[in-house]
Formats: structure tokens, C-alpha cells, sequence
């Protein structure tokens, strides 16, 4: 796990012209009245699994799923009646949607041909007229900012938008008497930096943390580089959070106020969505799950401390619902995948799944190879999936295996 801190890094003064505390109160009073304050929730089955003590900040239980509606709301407030425009993978269309249903005006949302056929007809759900372009976030970003006779309304990058994010921050503070960290997720980096403004300059000690998934760490790397940069992102199960390039007010934001960066394998964060569902029943996206993926790779940096985690949205899709259940299964090591090479004869099956079956293993599936050119005549290759307890699990079934005589590994 590649982590950073920030204790070298050149520190930039970004005062004039960033935003301010008493720019996010002003946004906490704006738009108070139209959105849910979402609750602070302990857990102490995830606090037990990771070593901290663990808050969730439910912005999954947001208007519109995600804490995007706070900053569209904040920047659209001051528009009056009119039309905008903006480009989304899905939360900030369905927030700025939403936001100018609420407030009586006209949206027209872009988002690339391959966005997801939920996230579009959630969007024209809330009465905005959606334009598909291009393939790739930034080219259906591109192409908002070039129309005319609209208002841009852009995700991350205003100073308007970061303000409205950063009453979540404020929020927390209201809830939490004291706490050590903030764990929050970075694309264009918004929420991070207004969550970061309004803590620290409200409570300097508390460590504002931000994590971006590895495969999209434009963040990440600018944060560790000290300038932004923008790279390609790849696909990834924190799809909230693939952005090329980082927001440059969010940057300046994160140049003075965030304390540390992450990054995290998709495996893990598959494994944060798994147990948000097991142990707080929570949907939350990859993205709102990537906070907790940070705590299960970085035990040791949170470990004994008081750690809110900033569930940003629970708009996942539920068309690949189930192989990231399944992923996360898998990582977990709930579920397990291993090849036994064995004789071809009769009987062999049957007791290969008697031993499983004395340890309480379930098979879920077996496959037989006799096909393989690699396979001596006669023998067969035999590969179980089978839900266990824990690895530990599994490898006391692979000794026992091996310990009759059959060749076992895992896969």
C-alpha cells in the first residue's frame, strides 16, 4: 500500500480567494432546509474489525444518495430561475437534477455513451434532459463547457459547490464531541477540501485524511508531486470517483489543510462494500466505501484512534451488485476458490467432498478438468468453490487434503 505524508511537502498560502469557514456556514444556512442532515452512526463491529473506533458520516442516506445535492443546491441557490448545464458520471447529474426541479429551472446533464442505463434514467427521473457524449468523462465534460445559453455547473471545481460540500464537515463537528480523523473520498477533490476548510479551521488538531482508489489516483499523485496532474483512469468499483485530473481550488484546498493521501486496491474496496452491507446494513457505493478500505489497509495508522468515515453515496449499481458481492467474498476469504488434482475414478468425488463436508465447508460449485494437456493419463483436475469461515479456514481443508494423498492449492 503506497501511503504519503504530507511533512515535506512545501506548504503553499492559498488564503486569498479559498474558501472560508464562514463561506460553508453561510452554505449550511442556504440550504439547511432542503436537504436531510444525514447521521453520525457508530459502529462497533467495524471499530472491532479495524482497531479504531469508527463513526460513518450516512451521506448514502442523502437526497438524491449522495452528498452531491449540498453543493448543487449551494451553487444553483444563487443562480435564480435560468438554465444549466453540467457533465456527471451519475451523483452531481442527479444532485444538479434534482436541485433545478426544487428550484424551477431548466438542466440539461451530459454524461458519456457509457454511463450506466440506471444512473441516465435516474437522472431524467428528475426531470433533466440528458445528452449522452462521448466516451469518457472528460469528453463529455469537455463538450458541457463548450454550450451556450447555459449556466455551468461543474462537480468540484467552484468555490461555490466545495462550500456546500463542506457542511458535511460542519455537521460532524455538531454530532462528534472529539475525534482524532476524518477519512473522506477524492475524485475532483470538492468534498474532501470543503470537509477539510471546516475542520480546520474550526479544530486544527483533527487529521483530514482523503483516499482515491489506486486505479484512479490523479489526487494522490499530485498530492505526493505537489503539483495536479492529470492522469487516465481505469476502470474501478469506486466509479463515483474517476476523475482524470483533480479540481485546481480543491488542490489548493488540499495544499494547505489535508494532512495525508491514500490509495486503495479494488479488492478492498469490494471488501468495505461487503461489510458496510454485513455490519451496518448500508448500500453504499465504491466510492463511499473507499474511507473504509483505507482503514482495513492502514490498521496500523488508525489503530486506538477516533476515525470518522465519510460514507459519500450509496448509488450503487445493482446490475453488478452481485459480482462485487462476490469479489468481496473472495477477499475476505468467505469464499474460496482451489484445484485438487486427484485420480479419475469412481469414488474419488465423492470423497474429496466428504472431507470438505468434515471440516463444514459448503460447496458451492466443482468443475472437472480431464482435458488439460498438462494432465498425466488417468488423472483428472477438480476445482471447488467453497463458502468457508475464514482462510484459515480453507487452508486447514487443503492440509487435510493433501494430508490423504491428493494434490491441493488454491487458486
Amino acid at each position: 500500500m503506497r501511503r504519503f505524508s504530507l511533512t515535506n511537502q512545501p506548504r503553499i498560502d492559498y488564503s486569498i480567494g479559498m474558501v472560508t469557514l464562514k463561506d460553508i456556514e453561510a452554505a449550511q444556512g442556504s440550504i439547511g432546509p432542503r436537504i436531510h442532515r444525514t447521521p453520525l452512526l457508530h459502529s462497533r463491529s467495524l471499530s472491532e474489525i479495524t482497531g479504531a473506533e469508527v463513526f460513518i458520516k450516512a451521506e448514502n442516506l442523502q437526497k438524491t444518495g449522495s452528498f452531491k445535492v449540498r453543493g448543487a443546491f449551494n451553487k444553483m441557490s444563487r443562480l435564480g430561475c435560468g438554465r444549466v448545464a453540467a457533465a456527471s458520471m451519475g451523483n452531481h447529474a442527479q444532485a444538479v437534477a434534482f436541485a433545478a426541479k426544487e428550484l424551477g429551472m431548466e438542466a440539461l446533464i451530459v454524461m458519456p455513451k457509457s454511463v450506466s442505463i440506471l444512473k441516465e434514467a435516474a437522472t431524467r427521473g428528475y426531470g433533466a434532459k440528458v445528452e449522452l457524449h462521448g466516451e469518457t468523462f472528460q469528453e463529455s465534460l469537455d463538450y458541457a463547457l463548450s454550450l451556450e445559453g447555459f449556466t455551468f455547473v461543474h462537480a468540484y471545481d467552484d468555490d461555490l459547490i466545495i462550500a456546500g460540500q463542506g457542511t458535511v464537515g460542519l455537521e460532524v463537528l455538531e454530532d462528534l464531541d472529539s475525534f482524532d480523523a476524518v477519512v473522506a473520498p477524492v475524485g475532483g477533490g470538492g468534498l474532501l477540501a470543503g470537509i477539510a476548510v471546516a475542520l480546520k479551521e474550526s479544530r486544527p488538531s483533527v487529521q483530514v485524511i482523503g483516499v482515491q482508489a489506486q486505479a484512479a489516483p490523479s489526487a494522490f499523485v499530485s498530492f505526493r508531486e505537489g503539483s495536479a496532474r492529470s492522469l487516465s483512469p481505469l476502470p474501478s468499483l469506486a466509479d463515483g470517483i474517476l476523475v482524470s485530473t483533480v479540481g485546481g481550488r480543491p488542490f489548493s484546498v488540499m495544499q494547505k489543510y489535508v494532512d495525508e493521501m491514500l490509495a486503495v486496491e479494488e479488492d478492498t474496496i469490494a471488501m468495505a462494500i461487503l461489510l458496510l452491507m454485513e455490519r451496518t446494513k448500508f448500500v453504499v457505493e465504491g466510492a463511499g466505501a473507499a474511507p473504509l478500505a483505507a482503514l482495513i489497509e492502514n490498521r496500523e495508522l488508525f489503530r486506538g484512534r477516533r476515525v470518522v468515515l465519510i460514507a459519500s453515496g450509496g448509488n450503487i449499481d445493482f446490475t453488478v451488485i452481485d459480482k462485487i458481492i462476490y469479489k468481496g467474498l473472495l477477499t475476505s476469504g468467505r469464499i474460496l476458490v482451489f484445484e485438487v488434482l486427484a485420480d479419475d475414478v469412481p469414488g474419488t468425488l465423492q470423497a474429496l467432498a466428504g472431507i470438505i463436508a468434515q471440516h463444514r465447508g459448503n460447496i458451492l460449485n466443482v468443475v472437472h478438468d480431464r482435458l488439460r494437456a498438462d494432465l498425466p493419463i488417468g488423472k483428472t483436475r477438480v476445482m471447488f468453490i467453497v463458502e468457508t469461515r475464514t482462510r484459515g479456514h480453507l487452508e486447514e481443508i487443503l492440509r487435510d487434503i493433501n494430508g490423504r494423498g491428493y494434490e491441493a492449492k488454491a487458486r
